[in-house]
């Protein structure tokens, strides 16, 4: 296993809009983060991802980009988009961009033109049909709902989208789309840019000729899937992009991944032969989703522990692991896996020493480091994520679902849990804007805040700055094999770190109860030496020992 920076590092993700807002108009700009750098290199992390920022008509929050060579207006311009990666290198900080390719926005200049005629140099850039007799090309639907096709009266032929109609499908059998693409890369790895995080990279090859959707089952988010997941081309294309462009760099790349198995995330990302460093998956976000009726349904520990296993053990000595419990797109892990009541801290606490000690990068998203929490907003009106409000649509009228039973999965699942703003004080605004903000506050930013955290030494956010430090100091944090203990436990997970004759063993309790842990004989030990934990230990038995709600410890074995 080759030791490299990005397997060493920590990586903080932005979600700009909601971070900090520097000029009072209610949105989180460039000048907003750069005023929170000082912040970011105390925490200690080493990279920060941000999620994009170039010009974007914003009908999905900025996943959806008309011009990838210059800056949203509502963020500000390539000159503070230059400042800013300038401070964060002076503070020895790296910079991830999103690229987001496998769409443009509706309002691309290479969508104007391919939309005018079918004979348009640009026509070929995206994916167009003609319908048929009935509708359109074939009955793959898009993730936001609805068909994955949108009829454009022009020129009387349909184009693809799997995401919202606004978000058009780039089409990358075309050499001159992946030339394009690859010319932008280069632009901003010149300018200064320390990797990408490639969004739905996995679905840039579609089957040939398009065919018909088998009828849905099993895990697929949406029809169709099967033939754009990890299609034909897919490890061609990515392949092309590592000779073209990213090897010639020294650069963290990761690729947003839907459904992929560990061994398709191999062949993505093999340590000789992979185009990409690490892929994001997808299995443990998707164990409390019930596709079939859009909504939540409750998740078990012992299918958490299988999952993230078969990946530790799957890419073990293969390839290299991302770890994460929330992002942008996900509820807040405080809330989906621990408790945003009285054990709030110290759950946040415990599940921070999961992500942490799990052999992989990991990744923090925005207000995780202070315990923010998922947010119960009354109405449908106050949501602004698209996602949402399709989701809410189709569950209300489509399904027949009661609004209030709707809106109470929606307090479960909605991407907007992640996408209020961070919580900096408990002044008006909290600390995010002078002005109101472009999504409503979690009422609770009084109380749960980053000046709060910073006043109390034992804060979620000090906990997160030890486990980074400790993660620095101790190479069996970050090369350690993983191996489980008490696989069938209900209430604990556990497992062991193992390199060059040091063990760390890790306990974990993911309830509200007291289980007792008891040792395996199988694991030898006579002594363990406390590294972390959430709450105070005593000296005693260290094989067997009655774990508090949402205790963490790890200790080092001898």
């Amino acid at each position: 296993m080759n030791k490299t920076w990005w397997k060493e590092c920590v990586v903080y993700q932005i979600y700009p809009r909601s971070f900090a807002d520097s000029n009072g108009d209610g949105i989180g700009d460039l000048r907003g983060i750069l005023g929170k750098l000082d912040y970011l290199k105390t925490l200690g992390v080493d990279v920060i991802w941000l999620s994009p920022v170039y010009k974007s008509p914003n009908d999905d929050n900025g996943y959806d980009i008309s011009d990838y060579q210059d800056i949203m207006t509502e963020f500000g311009t390539l000159a503070d988009w230059d400042e800013l990666v300038a401070g964060m290198h002076a503070r020895g900080l790296k910079l991830v961009m999103d690229l987001v390719v496998n769409h443009t926005s509706d309002d691309h200049p290479w969508f104007v033109e391919s939309r005018k005629s079918k004979d348009n140099p640009y026509r070929d850039y995206y994916i167009w049909r003609p319908g048929k007799a009935d509708g359109p090309p074939n009955n793959w639907q898009a993730f936001f709902t609805g068909s994955a096709w949108e009829l454009d009266p022009a020129t009387g032929e349909y184009y693809l989208h799997l995401f919202t109609r606004r978000q058009p499908d780039l089409n990358w059998e075309n050499p001159k789309v992946r030339r394009e693409v690859f010319d932008m890369m280069h632009w901003w790895l010149k300018r200064g840019v320390d990797g990408f995080r490639m969004d739905v990279i996995n679905m840039l090859s579609k089957a040939p000729g398009l065919p018909d959707a088998a009828p849905l089952g099993g895990s697929r988010h949406v029809q169709g899937s099967e033939h754009f997941i990890c299609g034909p081309r897919l490890t061609e294309f990515l392949g092309e992009m590592k000779r073209d462009v990213l090897s010639h760099y020294d650069i963290l790349t990761v690729g947003e991944t839907p459904m992929v198995s560990p061994d398709d995330a191999v062949a993505l990302t093999h340590e000789e032969t992979g185009a990409l460093n690490m892929v994001f998956q997808f299995e443990h976000m998707d164990l409390d989703r019930n596709f079939a009726e859009q909504g939540s349904q409750p998740w078990k520990l012992q299918d958490l522990k299988a999952v993230m296993t078969r990946w530790q053990k799957g890419l073990e000595g293969r390839a290299w692991n991302s770890n994460y419990l929330s992002n942008h797109d996900q509820p807040r892990p405080v809330s989906r896996y621990g408790d945003d009541g009285p054990y709030r801290v110290v759950s946040a606490k415990m599940l921070a020493t999961f992500n942490h000690l799990l052999q992989g990068t990991p990744y923090i998203y925005q207000g995780e480091e202070i315990g923010m929490t998922n947010v119960a907003f009354p109405s449908i009106d106050d949501y602004n994520d698209v996602a949402t409000r399709n989701v809410y649509r189709v569950q209300t009228q489509e399904l027949g679902l009661d609004p209030q039973v709707a809106l109470a999965g929606i307090h479960k699942r909605s991407r907007d849990n992640a996408r209020t703003p961070m919580q900096w004080s408990g002044a008006p605004g909290a600390g995010f804007t002078t002005g109101a903000p472009w999504i409503k506050l979690n009422p609770n930013y009084p109380t749960i805040n980053v000046e709060q955290a910073l006043a109390d030494p034992d804060s979620v956010f000090y906990y997160y700055q030890t486990l980074i430090q400790l993660r620095k100091a101790n190479p069996i944090f970050v090369y350690g094999t993983y191996d489980m203990i008490l696989p069938e436990h209900d209430e604990i997970y556990a497992f062991t770190r193992t390199l060059d004759g040091e063990r760390l063993l890790v306990v974990l309790n993911f309830t509200a109860t007291s289980p007792e842990f008891a040792a395996p004989a199988e694991l030898a030990y006579s002594s363990a030496e406390l590294v972390i934990g959430n709450y105070p230990v005593e000296a005693g038995d260290v094989r067997r020992f009655t774990l508090r709600p949402y205790e963490a410890r790890v200790y080092r074995l001898a």
